[in-house]
């Protein structure tokens, strides 16, 4: 199968709108409108399509809740798609799309939807639109197992930049189902116009096994909340011929493309008979090294003091500057910025710390959130740090908006802190191959349940995490969680210590901040105190806690409180004097 098949066939979903103008799911067609389906897949057929997908592509629980309709639709695909292909001689693919969750049971629900293709005479089965790998590997093997002589196809979605929406690069993808065994063909579909995928497949090293590509037939625009298409057929038949000279075995067509696409395409393809371009990769000139410190190697020479600062919430950066001149002079490494903390509104971490790298001389990490920031705005911000020669930096999700929560809203969050940690260091392998980015990650010593917090500080490690930096330590337990998570992880842990700038202060966080408890007998200590006593009171409670978990860590990560640069500095002075 994978050896005879050459031209699939267009996009089912678009089409259909477009020759119907059906807002519903076109997958409710195959129960309610069958000849509607049996005349689409007809068309591409008469256009040359030697396979087809079935109308299958979002049959999946987060799109049709009810399980029995799932199983009808399909029923009623593959009935449909037989009846098109009667006696024809076409293949029949079983169109499984991506499905966009991060649940544990994500890989059965695929493995679910293969047993039903199955059931109903399923031979051949298209993984389309993925994100990442994982999720499908027990389905593929699972397919290979039940039906050893199906034919398997595992195809990615990436951006012109060639990243998925989670954050992996496309080459590490399509290496990953080439050397899975239970992948026949690789590919790359959607995303993509036909000129951007024609690039992502010259850059690629020679493959072993056959590669699809069904780019769409160009970028969209919306109408009312659907994507729309110029018809550009002529120019998309084309690029394909152009797509299959750069290395392509099969192809056809996604979003946008009509059974007119894939004519033309077929007819440009034929009269190649089968030239294709040299491989002629051109490596990128290497960069100059960077010579700045990442935190793992002066992790490796000494304790290090790390501060962090807060940005303004202004144009004001005066604080900033003056607060980062005294922790300076105090011996701290490396200041650290917060990224909007709590979700109120600051300076852009990235600026802020540029500034103070560049105006107190000193190393700066800036905290990166994934809250509301697509892969694009991340990316884009990680090239501007890199141009700082910033290269430290803190992976961490983020805290939602208070507001999204209580309108019962979803935050916008293109990835969780894993993702960002496994994005940034898909960069570092690709973009940023000369100046990586040293990725740390945030480890919660306050919460009840340790050791599923700790299950999570050794996932972030083997994405790629090369630190860890810790929530404020406020008690003998927070104390030893972190001593257990030195034992268990590979990499430095910084403690995390937070001096309470005042009695107010210390109520508000045992209080109102979550994961926070702090010893009642010590809040009660400083109240009615002067500023200089709760200086000392305050710095001294944390040296207490510095000193338990010293020879645990790899250094101290000091939180300044309410702009009180006074108390970080002290609390540095004092953990110098015990190290």
């Amino acid at each position: 199968m994978k050896d005879k098949i050459m031209f699939f066939d267009g996009a089912f979903g678009t089409y259909y709108f477009r020759q119907t103008k059906d807002y519903k799911p076109c997958e409710l067609a195959n129960i309610y409108s069958p000849d509607v389906v049996v005349d689409i897949h007809r068309q591409y057929i008469n256009a040359g399509a030697q396979a087809i997908k079935t109308n299958t592509f979002s049959a999946n629980s987060r799109i049709f809740g009810q399980e029995g309709l799932r199983n009808r639709i399909i029923k009623s695909a593959m009935e449909n798609a037989g009846q098109a292909v009667a006696d024809s001689g076409v293949q029949i693919f079983c169109d499984i799309g991506y499905i966009n969750s991060d649940s544990e049971k994500t890989p059965l629900e695929y493995m679910y939807i293969a047993n039903e293709f199955l059931k109903n005479g399923g031979k051949n089965f298209l993984f389309e639109t993925l994100a990442e790998f994982r999720p499908i590997e027990k389905a593929l093997q699972f397919l290979k197992e039940k039906c050893p002589d199906c034919t398997t196809v595992a195809s990615f979605a990436v951006s012109q930049d060639g990243y998925s929406k989670k954050g992996i690069y496309y080459k590490t993808l399509l290496s990953r189902a080439e050397n899975c065994p239970y992948v026949d063909i690789i590919g790359l579909n959607c995303q993509c116009s036909p000129s951007h995928m024609r690039s992502l497949i010259r850059n690629l090293d020679k493959h072993t096994k056959p590669l699809l590509a069904m780019p769409n037939s160009s970028y969209p625009s919306a109408f009312n909340g659907h994507m729309t298409f110029d018809d550009n057929s002529e120019y998309f038949a084309d690029k394909m011929g152009e797509i299959y000279s750069a290395g392509a075995d099969i192809i056809g067509g996604c979003c946008g493309t009509t059974p007119r696409h894939i004519a033309l395409a077929v007819k440009t393809v034929m009269e190649l008979n089968g030239k294709k371009e040299e491989k002629t990769l051109t490596s990128k000139p290497a960069l100059p090294k960077n010579t700045h410190q990442t935190i793992p190697f002066i992790c490796k020479r000494k304790k290090i003091i790390a501060v962090e600062i807060d940005p303004p919430m202004d144009n004001d950066m005066s604080f900033c500057i003056k607060a980062g001149f005294k922790l300076k002079e105090a011996g701290v490494d490396v200041i650290t910025v917060a990224d909007s903390p709590l979700a109120r509104a600051r300076a852009d971490s990235i600026m802020t710390a540029a500034k103070i790298k560049r105006e107190v001389g000193i190393e700066t990490m800036p905290h990166i959130s994934c809250r509301d920031k697509n892969r694009i705005a991340l990316k884009g911000a990680l090239i501007g740090a890199a141009f700082e020669n910033i290269n430290n930096v803190l992976a961490v999700t983020g805290d939602p908006i208070t507001q999204d929560i209580f309108a019962g809203k979803a935050g916008v969050f293109a990835f969780n802190s894993y993702g960002l940690i496994s994005y940034i260091n898909e960069l570092n392998r690709q973009t940023f191959t000369a100046t990586p980015f040293s990725v740390g990650a945030a480890l919660n010593v306050n919460v009840s349940n340790f050791d599923k917090e700790l299950e999570r500080a050794l996932k972030k490690e083997q994405l790629g995490a090369q630190y860890f930096l810790t929530q404020p330590i406020f008690s003998d337990s927070g104390a030893q969680n972190l001593i257990k998570a030195a034992g268990k992880l590979t990499k430095p842990v910084l403690a995390g210590l937070m001096p309470p700038a005042s009695y107010k202060n210390a109520v508000f966080l045992h209080n109102e901040v979550s994961g926070i408890s702090i010893d009642q007998s010590f809040i009660d200590s400083l109240k009615d105190k002067t500023r200089e006593e709760i200086v000392e009171l305050s710095t001294d409670f944390c040296l207490e806690k510095a000193v338990k978990v010293k020879d645990y860590c790899a250094g101290f990560y000091l939180m300044t409180p309410m702009k009180r640069a006074d108390l970080t500095v002290r609390l540095t002075e004092k953990i110098k004097e015990v190290l």
